[in-house]
């Protein structure tokens, strides 16, 4: 069964005051601290930044080039892929094409090939030094990539970005 709650008003029946302090605080309008939202950015600042903290502004903006909305993976991840059978493996090789930017983190035991517009400098050391090869791809806009194509060395790709500029 439900324990039924006090209500506040009945806790100060008599009391003068009903623990305002002076007789004189409680008279008039000027102890509510305003109607409906006034004083949100005032008075009731702490109520909002505690109860409605999606609706403080955040000031200042981020330069379009500076996004950071594409997808990223771990090696780790591409290692799991591979190792569940999900990659397509030829000539020992699994080949794997992901359209965002690869990242250096987890161990790699299998040589892959991997194609993306961006790859940390940490994750082709790490898929070199198992064997594998790293391809730079296109990019649709150009966000945010400052590298060079990277290709493995002797291979016809290397040749290729210069083409596309002509």
């Amino acid at each position: 069964m439900l324990k039924r709650k006090r209500k506040k008003v009945s806790k100060y029946r008599g009391t003068r005051t009903h623990g305002r302090g002076d007789p004189k605080k409680g008279r008039g309008k000027g102890n509510r601290g305003g109607v409906g939202r006034a004083g949100m950015t005032k008075h009731k600042w702490t109520y909002r930044t505690k109860y409605e903290k999606d609706q403080i502004r955040k000031k200042g903006f981020k330069r379009w080039f500076e996004e950071d909305d594409y997808p990223v993976i771990n090696l780790y991840h591409i290692e799991n892929l591979a190792l569940s059978g999900k990659l397509e493996n030829k000539d020992g090789k699994y080949y794997f094409e992901f359209d965002g930017k690869v990242l250096g983190a987890g161990r790699l035991t299998v040589p892959v090939v991997v194609r993306a517009p961006r790859v940390t400098d940490k994750a082709v050391e790490k898929i070199r030094a198992v064997g594998g090869d790293v391809e730079i791809m296109g990019m649709d806009s150009g966000v945010g990539s400052s590298q060079e194509p990277v290709s493995p060395s002797g291979s016809e790709d290397a040749e290729s970005p210069s083409k596309e500029g002509e």
